[in-house]
């Protein structure tokens, strides 16, 4: 927990680099078939211009692109079978999606385009021909946004403008054939038919339009197209496009959504969230999805919840950390507070301590090694952690929290033929066994409030039920006899009311015990003070007989005790005479 010092190396640390970056636009590869792998960034500059594609061989810039748009993901992929072996670079930005091939643009593949609303585009062909009022024009297509119909980016900002400048807008624009495009929110890759490291891999990208679409690699032509309910935001794929496949997507209503080849039905295995996703990711069968609320849950491929750790601070991106030579595989997950956690399933086992907020992750091999994680912060830091080949992650809870023995899983004896046939009679005889149990439950339920109302009756609580006396009873005996002392506790539960008026006396066999105080005037009870009453018993019997002593609170005009309790008096010792 030393700033996780014990198990990495700190290899690289540049916190100048100037990189705005998340982790859906950091990839590792090695895109020159060389052996020596190259991080891949797609910077998003100001947020508005200067955004660039960099590699960097090692911790040296190697090339840079300059991307038009806001890039939404970078990704590698093998799109053909030539010799040597070199990967395709990806990248998403607005409709497009830019291919680079050995660090040269080689393809720009554009999103369908959407269906216009039939409204919509009459309106603006009537726009070209001056056949309508720009100001009616613009009272319609608000019209239309209101109803809640999906509109052109062209029309929005017609809406956004004062009416001053609406006529000159359509005057610019009214010529330009109307399109409606939609965006890219998040990339990925799926292996077409083999499943080796370099088969050939097809694009899978999730749109702003609510829709899924998987590209062919060669032609890059839409293979499949899937519709979701709500935006995705992150995607996660496996298995192969030609036989089998699954795609897990989160989407912007706090939903996460399992795709599989052929379903229609994408609602089967939903998966709803308390808040807003910020990060997902999958180990084998496992889905790993963290939330605005500061939590981490993990669900099966099946949607069925296994756990939820809640963190420290706000979640701010999720990677895998998958290191093969020591078999380990968990889930790294970067924190507002500076702090890098690393989880094996639930279980908390390193910390990293950084100079700065981490907003992107990769793990996997970069240059030459195979452990390194390389991370950029919101500040613009590049810092590069190695994993050390002796690093040992303890699989134990490093939080407050149930043991890790609890989570071990019970060796249950097999079914005997006493369990099978008792299963077997409860089957059959289910009804009447569910008749007699209702029945008793509610014979006790009666019993139990017959009690409850006679105890009332009788003011035999040792707290008072009448709002006008809040009174609290305990008394105890001191002693071993023949003289015991007798001791009575009255307090007032009230906040504000005073009582006052009110006597102490007891109820005893008369041949077995002598009170010196048979009634005991007590004080106004001040609120929340708690008043001893003192008296001493003398027992007449020398035989060891013992028997219950009720003390009674009485008030002057009530025919019922405001209170009563019930001491059990304890065996005497025998009188001697010296």
């Amino acid at each position: 927990m030393s700033g996780g010092n014990e198990k990495w190396l700190d290899a690289y640390h540049d916190p100048v680099a100037s990189l705005y970056t998340f982790t859906q636009c950091l990839t590792l590869s090695d895109i020159q078939a060389d052996g020596d792998w190259k991080l891949i960034v797609a910077d998003l500059g100001t947020g508005s211009y200067d955004m660039k594609l960099k590699v960097y061989k090692n911790t040296t810039l190697m090339s840079e692109h300059t991307i038009i748009d806001l890039p939404t993901g970078v990704v590698t992929f093998y799109m053909d079978t030539l010799e040597p072996r070199t990967p395709a670079i990806a990248v998403a930005s607005g409709p497009y999606i830019y291919v680079y091939k050995n660090l040269r643009p080689y393809f720009k593949f554009t999103l369908p385009p959407l269906d216009i609303h039939p409204m919509e585009e009459d309106l603006w062909n009537q726009a070209k021909d001056d056949q309508v009022n720009v100001f009616s024009m613009r009272d319609m297509l608000e019209s239309l946004r209101q109803e809640g119909c999906s509109l052109t980016v062209r029309t929005l900002r017609l809406l956004q403008l004062e009416p001053n400048n609406i006529e000159a807008f359509v005057n610019v624009h009214k010529n330009t054939p109307l399109k409606k495009q939609t965006v890219i929110t998040c990339l990925t890759t799926m292996k077409k038919s083999v499943a080796d490291e370099d088969a050939i891999s097809c694009l899978v990208l999730g749109t702003e339009s609510k829709s899924i679409y998987i590209l062919d690699p060669e032609a890059f032509t839409v293979l499949a197209t899937m519709d979701l309910p709500s935006v995705p935001v992150f995607i996660s794929v496996n298995g192969l496009f030609d036989v089998d496949y699954r795609i897990v997507v989160s989407c912007r209503n706090g939903c996460v959504y399992t795709l599989k080849r052929g379903s229609k039905d994408v609602t089967k295995h939903m998966i709803e969230l308390n808040s807003q996703p910020v990060g997902m990711e999958r180990i084998n069968k496992n889905i790993y999805v963290a939330c605005m609320d500061e939590t981490l849950h993990c669900f099966t491929s099946k949607g069925k919840k296994l756990w939820t750790v809640r963190m420290p601070a706000s979640i701010m991106t999720l990677e895998v950390i998958d290191y093969k030579p020591r078999s380990f595989a968990g889930i790294l997950v970067s924190l507002s507070n500076q702090e890098v956690h690393i989880y094996k399933e639930k279980f908390l086992v390193d910390v990293l301590k950084m100079d700065d907020v981490v907003t992107g992750m990769r793990f996997g091999r970069f240059g030459r090694e195979d452990g390194t994680l390389v991370m950029s912060t919101k500040r613009g830091g590049l810092y590069v952690k190695i994993l050390k080949r002796t690093a040992k992650f303890e699989e134990r809870d490093m939080s407050a929290g149930p043991p890790a023995a609890q989570n071990v899983k019970l060796n249950v004896p097999r079914k005997t033929k006493l369990f099978v046939d008792q299963t077997q009679r409860e089957r059959e005889n289910g009804v009447s066994m569910h008749r007699t149990f209702q029945r008793d439950l509610a014979l006790l339920r009666l019993k139990v409030m017959r009690e409850y109302v006679k105890a009332l009756d009788n003011s035999m609580n040792p707290i008072s039920s009448d709002p006008m006396e809040p009174i609290k009873l305990s008394a105890h005996v001191q002693g071993i006899g023949p003289t015991f002392k007798f001791t009575v506790k009255l307090q007032n539960t009230s906040l504000t009311q005073a009582c006052s008026n009110l006597l102490i006396t007891f109820d005893y066999d008369d041949k077995l015990y002598d009170f010196r105080k048979k009634l005991v005037q007590v004080p106004m009870l001040v609120p929340g003070l708690t008043y001893d009453f003192e008296t001493f018993v003398d027992c007449l019997n020398d035989k060891g007989v013992t028997e219950n002593v009720k003390v009674y609170v009485l008030k002057p005009g009530k025919s019922v005790p405001i209170i009563t309790g019930v001491v059990s008096m304890p065996v005497s010792e025998s009188i001697v005479v010296v």
